[in-house]
């Protein structure tokens, strides 16, 4: 299953900031990478974070699917997403705490996908 971090790559972090905008630094590669089908993990302890909210919009532009950890409420990005997309939202207020439940979260998803595609912790 082939994945890439939309948040790993400085040079082309920096070239989409200083070029265009911070805010575009996610919805960017979207555009350039993303296709029907294809899914996008948004992660924003706030759910308010501009950058993700613009890579959400970018991601239901191209017919993608969105899943989204957030904290708190859910923030903005809550309300941003379709019926299509899945809404994992940690209710609580600190960040640490919010952060630590993500990453659990993030072990337990790729231990799931891992079980289904290859057929348990012995493959």
């Amino acid at each position: 299953m082939p994945a890439i971090s939309l948040a790993t790559d400085s040079s082309v972090l920096t070239s989409i900031a200083n070029d265009y905008d911070y805010k575009q630094i996610f919805s960017k590669q979207v555009r350039a990478l993303g296709m029907e089908g294809d899914v996008l993990l948004a992660i924003s302890t706030s759910g308010n974070s501009p950058n993700v909210m613009d890579a959400i919009t970018a991601a239901h532009d191209r017919k993608m699917v969105v899943v989204a950890m957030t904290g708190r409420d859910g923030g903005k990005m809550g309300a941003m997403l379709k019926p299509t997309d899945f809404h994992l939202c940690v209710p609580a207020q600190r960040t640490a705490r919010i952060q630590e439940v993500h990453l659990l979260t993030l072990h337990c998803l790729c231990d799931v996908i891992d079980h289904v595609l290859l057929g348990g912790e012995d493959a």
